[in-house]
C-alpha cells in the first residue's frame, strides 16, 4: 500500500467530524506524487472538494492557477505538483456555519511522511496561516508574511488564501498582483522546467 493509499483510508478524525455541524465522515483527498516539482501547502478541503474528491475544485482553485499561470491540466499533473495541506479532510463547520480549523493530528500523523517522500520539490506556496506558521515556523500574521514575500522568494511564496473572501485584500495592496504575482509565474515556469 502507498503513502497515499494509507492517507485515503485514514479515519483518525471520524468520531471529531461526526460531532460537526455538518456530521459528515472523512474523506481524504491525499494529491501527491514523488515526482512532483511543485508543492502547495494549504489548509484543509472545503465542502465543494470533500464533494469532489480532488483538491482546488472551486473558485479558490480558479483564481489560485491563475495566480500561478499554469491550466487545469497542468496543476492536476501530480508528478507536477503536489497538493498537500495541514489537514487532508474537511474539517467541517461550527453550528454558526463558519469553517472549522484543520485537525492538528492530521499534520502530525501525515505532514512529515508526506514531505519526505518530495525529494523534487523546487518551489513551495505557503497558503494560509496554517501551513505559514508550520512551514515558517514563526508568528507573523499571513499579511506580514505575504507583504514580506521576497524574504522568502524565489523558491517559497507566503500566499493568501485564494478565496473571494481576500479580494478586497488584494485590491487594497496593488503590489500583490504588480509584483508578487509576476515573480510567481516565473519560479512556477522555472520548477517546471
Amino acid at each position: 500500500m502507498t503513502l497515499a493509499d494509507e492517507i485515503h483510508n485514514c479515519q483518525i478524525c471520524a468520531a471529531r467530524f461526526a460531532a460537526t455541524a455538518t456530521a459528515h465522515s472523512p474523506r481524504p483527498v491525499a494529491w501527491f506524487d514523488r515526482r512532483a516539482k511543485i508543492l502547495i501547502a494549504g489548509q484543509a478541503p472545503g465542502a465543494r472538494v470533500h464533494e469532489s474528491g480532488k483538491p482546488f475544485t472551486d473558485a479558490s482553485g480558479d483564481r489560485l492557477r491563475d495566480w500561478m499561470g499554469i491550466n487545469s491540466d497542468r496543476f492536476y499533473t501530480k508528478s507536477d505538483v503536489a497538493i498537500v495541506p495541514m489537514a487532508f479532510c474537511f474539517p467541517g463547520y461550527n453550528a454558526a456555519g463558519s469553517d472549522l480549523a484543520p485537525p492538528a493530528i492530521c499534520a502530525a500523523t501525515w505532514r512529515g511522511q508526506v514531505l519526505d517522500s518530495l525529494p523534487n520539490i523546487g518551489l513551495t506556496l505557503l497558503i494560509g496561516g496554517y501551513a505559514q506558521k508550520w512551514h515558517l515556523g514563526d508568528k507573523q500574521p499571513v499579511n506580514t508574511r505575504v507583504t514580506n514575500w521576497r524574504d522568502h522568494a524565489p523558491r517559497v511564496f507566503p500566499l493568501p488564501h485564494p478565496s473571494w473572501r481576500n479580494t478586497a485584500w488584494i485590491k487594497r495592496n496593488p503590489w500583490f498582483e504588480t509584483d508578487l504575482l509576476p515573480a510567481l509565474q516565473t519560479a512556477v515556469k522555472d520548477a517546471l522546467k
